[in-house]
């Protein structure tokens, strides 16, 4: 980290004050398709819940392996056609042709939607459970790029791309993670999300080597708010984010405490937040889980609600 950047981030920790008047702070939220008329109910009382928070997009994702594809196209059609809100919605390498992906598209930009959450795609598991490996398709998009490369082809989409702060865990080296970033712009992408962390110094870290490599589009940071400590390990370890000892000593004694959860996993979150808004991060993107209750609470303790303007 470069001396400038401890000298800013010494300086605001001191002040112990984020100056949230002078930041207009865009978020975005991420829903992920139901599968049960129980989880559809609540994926939409919570779509309904947080969408008077007046989120710049919201996404809404592909299963491992494209195992959710239609539910995906569901969820954003219904996005479209009963809300007021922007749905971004996630395509992947995994499990389709080029033929395939494509028409998705094309339907996606007859039904209005603009934006795409470009992604290679995790691998469906192994028949025993375990993680899978990545194979492209034989007649599909063989990496990120190449599928940014053909949206592009289709219809002017704005695209949205994956960033790892700690490194993709299939990745040699974090250049590697960078260089495959480059290729994703050069071909069309605007933006980038990153995986979610737990330490903000992972994500000013990242932002420096990136800059210092002439990349310069906005990297919006990914946060989530952690009540599940169990699936988060196992969902880390494949994702390649760490898990600091100080956030699992804040949920030691909880597990049979799910309300102290919720208001630790919002408390943690929203610290983060605000030690982002206070760096000048403008943009942040929660993964809600389909949880309105935790992702309000953030946003309300950031003051971002539904009767005042964003700060």
């Amino acid at each position: 980290m470069s001396k400038e950047l401890c000298e800013v981030l010494s300086q605001t920790l001191m002040e112990k004050t984020f100056p949230r008047e002078t930041n207009q702070l865009n978020i975005s939220f991420e829903f992920f398709p139901p599968k049960t008329a129980e989880m559809e109910q609540k994926l939409w009382d919570s779509i309904q819940i947080l969408q008077p928070m007046h989120p710049t997009f919201v996404s809404v994702t592909y299963g491992a392996g494209g195992t959710t594809r239609e539910r995906t196209h569901h969820t954003v059609r219904k996005i479209v056609d009963e809300t007021s809100l922007k749905p971004a919605a996630h395509l992947t390498c995994v499990g389709a042709s080029r033929d395939e992906v494509d028409q998705v598209a094309r339907d996606y930009w007859a039904a209005g939607v603009r934006h795409i959450v470009a992604l290679r795609g995790d691998p469906a598991a192994n028949a025993d459970g375990t993680t899978g490996t990545y194979q492209p398709h034989p007649q599909g998009y063989r990496h990120s790029c190449d599928l940014v490369a053909g949206l592009k082809n289709i219809a002017d989409f704005d695209i949205t791309v994956g960033a790892y702060p700690e490194k993709h865990p299939e990745s040699d080296s974090f250049q590697t993670d960078i260089d495959i970033l480059k290729r994703k712009i050069d071909a069309g992408a605007t933006r980038a999300i990153t995986q979610y962390f737990f330490d903000v110094e992972h994500y000013f870290r990242f932002i420096e080597r990136l800059r210092q490599q002439g990349v310069t589009i906005p990297v919006i940071p990914g946060l989530l708010p952690v009540t599940n400590v169990a699936q988060l390990k196992k969902f880390s370890q494949l994702c390649g984010a760490s898990v600091p000892s100080w956030l699992m000593g804040l949920f030691d004694g909880l597990d049979n405490e799910p309300l102290k959860r919720n208001a630790v996993a919002v408390s943690v979150a929203a610290e983060q937040a605000r030690q982002l808004i206070g760096f000048g991060v403008k943009d942040i993107h929660f993964y809600t889980l389909n949880r309105a209750d935790l992702t309000g609470a953030i946003c309300h303790l950031l003051g971002i609600r539904p009767a005042s303007p964003r700060p």
